[in-house]
């Protein structure tokens, strides 16, 4: 079986009944000081949440474990320069952590369409690089689903004002990537992991105490960060799967939303009616909003990261009827509440 998909409906079991319950930690410096310290100790604290993840029959098979940090410079910036590559300042570059396809000629197609999505959208790919990776610790089941490890590199357009607004071309270029690659079926292996001038995200179907050996440059001094949060899958009621390993790229959740079909139906219906004032246009090329092949985490997590992006910096609500400046079409001011 692949993985990588939900099996179909059999027996007793209906995907839509999907959910989700695991462990969660969380480490910060409180003065945002960056330092490697930051996540050999998140690294631990994965440790002792092994207890709050699960296995399959084979003990060496994980529900799913991962990170999520900083973008860490320091280190990118030294293994960029391995493959003749320079990185600008932190800001202004984003970088994705893909699984792609293992056959080299479908990651060399996938390369190729991705690069033209980021050219439309007026950003520039800087180059990319492959992941070392370490399975010889997985178990079977593992193994045969795992994915090629990629990390891109993005040059943020001058006419960029501010951060926020390169994470939400990302986000559109993400959107635009994963109709383009995993939905036509060119790399039913594609999925970002995370792609941010922000944040990273280092997981997979793995067991805690994998995470750090199945990628040893976590383990480089270089490695730094002034956040980490870490995550151990038990899935419940859940198949497991790489791309359904947390962190996601907002959140790693621990439980399950009960509530989960009435909300993904309202996504639905309120898509067409959703505009930005801060994505104008850009946000019709998102569509669909929400992944409706994840776990109920991952189509929270969507729908967080709309609602973030959207809000702005510093910008207030203006409507009751919609969140930050999201709102449904046509504008009500107010009192109209």
């Amino acid at each position: 079986m692949n993985s990588n998909k939900m099996p179909p409906k059999q027996g007793l079991y209906d995907p839509q009944f999907e959910r989700d319950a695991c462990g969660v930690g969380f480490i910060v410096h409180q003065k945002g000081k960056k330092s490697h310290d930051i996540v050999e100790q998140a690294l631990t604290i994965l440790l002792n949440l092994d207890h709050r993840g699960a296995c399959g029959c084979e003990m060496n098979t994980g529900d799913g474990a991962g990170i999520l940090m900083q973008v860490p410079h320091k280190f990118l910036q030294k293994v960029a320069a391995a493959e003749n590559l320079s990185l600008p300042e932190p800001g202004q570059y984003g970088v994705g952590s893909i699984y792609t396809s293992p056959d080299p000629a479908v990651r060399a197609k996938s390369r190729e369409i991705f690069a033209q999505i980021v050219a439309e959208e007026g950003q520039q790919v800087i180059g990319w690089r492959d992941v070392p990776t370490d399975n010889s610790m997985m178990g079977n089941t593992a193994k045969h689903s795992e994915p090629f490890i990629e990390q891109v590199f993005i040059q943020r357009a001058a006419n960029l004002a501010d951060e926020l607004a390169f994470e939400r071309k990302l986000y559109v270029i993400r959107k635009r990537a994963h109709n383009a690659l995993r939905a036509s079926q060119v790399n039913p292996y594609w999925y970002p992991c995370s792609l941010s001038c922000r944040t990273m995200v280092y997981k997979g179907m793995l067991m805690p105490v994998q995470v750090g050996q199945y990628y040893p440059e976590l383990h480089d001094p270089d490695m730094e960060s002034a956040l980490a949060l870490v995550h151990s899958r038990f899935s419940t009621n859940t198949f497991p799967s790489w791309e359904r390993a947390h962190p996601y790229r907002y959140i790693a959740h621990n439980g399950e939303i009960n509530t989960l079909r009435g909300n993904i139906n309202w996504m639905h219906a309120r898509q067409s009616l959703m505009e930005s004032e801060l994505f104008g246009d850009d946000l019709k090329k998102a569509h669909p909003l929400i992944n409706i092949d994840g776990s109920d985490s991952l189509i929270f997590d969507n729908a967080l990261e709309l609602l973030v992006l959207a809000w702005g910096s510093d910008r207030p609500a203006k409507t009751r009827d919609g969140v930050g400046i999201i709102r449904r079409r046509p504008e009500k001011s107010p009192s109209a509440d």
